[in-house]
């Protein structure tokens, strides 16, 4: 009697936005040259997430909770890799970077940290904190005269934020005028093979 041998079924790309291709992905059986792909595949992921994470300077905890919470939203939004990049970029110690307030997301960090922000017209010492359309972040008064911002004024004359926001130069003010896009902010990652790699 001759054995029947059930064919593999076709490898399908991953798709983080097709609801379907939410699943775990396993190496499957096969030999070297099959184990020596998923093993390129798994670093190749790995890379594109390290990226992205050090990019915003978070925590591996901090940045899964971002991805997971984008991942849950996948058959009630349109593009979950723009949900992930709009909750990354909404963070206040991002938004103080793109304004122009530091040259850094961990100097922002600091700042937003030593509570030196106010969002419409309170202190808000939360990095994380998710701005919307319509705040307004400002620099207190009491902190515009401190070493961090002794060169502000020069600095910001060369700052083009995100059209996102709108910076006032002068009374170092910002404002949120929309959501952040994937287009404009165009990370310099492949957004769906993170997914993938949590997805493992």
């Amino acid at each position: 009697m001759v054995n029947q041998i059930n064919p593999t079924p076709p490898k399908t790309s991953f798709s983080p936005d097709n609801p379907s291709d939410r699943k775990s992905f396993g190496a499957g059986p096969g030999g070297k040259k099959k184990r020596s792909k998923t093993a390129s595949e798994y670093k190749k992921s790995l890379q594109e997430k390290q990226t992205l994470k050090r990019l915003y300077g978070l925590s591996e905890k901090q940045f899964k909770r971002y991805v997971e919470e984008s991942l849950d939203k996948m058959q009630k939004v349109e593009n979950i890799s723009e949900e992930l990049i709009k909750a990354l970029e909404k963070r206040l110690d991002n938004v103080i970077f793109r304004l122009g307030f530091a040259l850094t997301r961990s100097h922002s960090r600091q700042l937003v940290n030593h509570s030196y922000f106010l969002v419409n017209g309170k202190p808000v010492n939360i990095p994380s904190y998710q701005v919307k359309k319509g705040d307004m972040i400002a620099v207190k008064e009491t902190k515009k005269k401190k070493g961090a911002f002794k060169d502000l004024s020069e600095v910001l004359k060369k700052v083009e934020p995100h059209k996102w926001l709108e910076l006032n130069k002068e009374k170092f003010e910002g404002k949120v005028l929309a959501e952040p896009s994937l287009a404009e902010v165009n990370p310099p990652v492949e957004i769906s093979l993170i997914f993938e790699f949590y997805s493992r």
